[in-house]
């Protein structure tokens, strides 16, 4: 009976979650209350109440349930011994930029989190939140990048802490822009591309071509 209740429970959150996308996604984060969603998932605000402090608290596992697992693969850069930190980073970027074009969930959210939150009243505390999130992916960036330069031998041309600004700059921009139009160009190549020339120009090797086979 106590295993029941807690499916019920996990259940009830991935529903409430998974409204949060589609009434965020819908309506906007600040034009959407509690009770929106709480209709959406068919259940009541006592329920959200139960899972989530507040509306910050319920966006913030909203775009955790996606991006913790990306944030994972980030600390695991380059830590596997024998690894080239370089590909992987490479790899990374690029597999977030894929995921996102094939997830329709990983899409959403991300639309969600860069063009219908506004940081302003309750929704303030999921500034933090993203802060947070971008400064782990630039401190672990910034290791990798540092380490592959250990590797290669190569003289970086500016600080391992600035190249991670450039590259998250790189990928960051890349994802704004095709949301706004998908179908304009092809993110993943024109990304992988961009990544390549961008290590390139820090004095990194570029990888061999059939490497670069989407």
């Amino acid at each position: 009976m106590v295993r029941r209740t807690k499916e019920d429970a996990l259940a009830t959150r991935h529903s409430l979650l998974d409204a949060a996308e589609r009434v965020f996604s819908e309506k906007g984060v600040s034009r959407s209350s509690l009770n929106d969603i709480a209709v959406a998932a068919g259940t009541t605000r006592g329920a959200i109440y139960w899972h989530f402090k507040d509306k910050a608290d319920l966006f913030n596992a909203m775009m955790e349930r996606v991006t913790l697992p990306m944030e994972e693969a980030l600390e695991q850069m380059g830590r596997e011994p024998g690894r080239d930190p370089l590909e992987d980073m490479r790899q990374s970027a690029v597999d977030v930029l894929r995921k996102m074009v094939n997830d329709p969930v990983v899409q959403r959210v991300f639309e969600v989190a860069s063009y219908k939150v506004e940081y302003v009243g309750d929704a303030l505390p999921i500034k933090q939140r993203h802060l947070e999130a971008r400064n782990g992916c630039l401190a672990e960036m910034t290791r990798s990048l540092q380490a592959a330069a250990d590797l290669h031998r190569c003289a970086l041309p500016m600080t391992a802490a600035m190249a991670a600004q450039g590259l998250h700059a790189i990928v960051d921009g890349l994802i704004q822009n095709w949301l706004l139009s998908p179908h304009e160009f092809d993110v993943v190549s024109t990304g992988q591309q961009a990544i390549d020339t961008f290590l390139a120009g820090l004095g990194f090797p570029r990888p061999a071509p059939q490497a670069q086979a989407i």
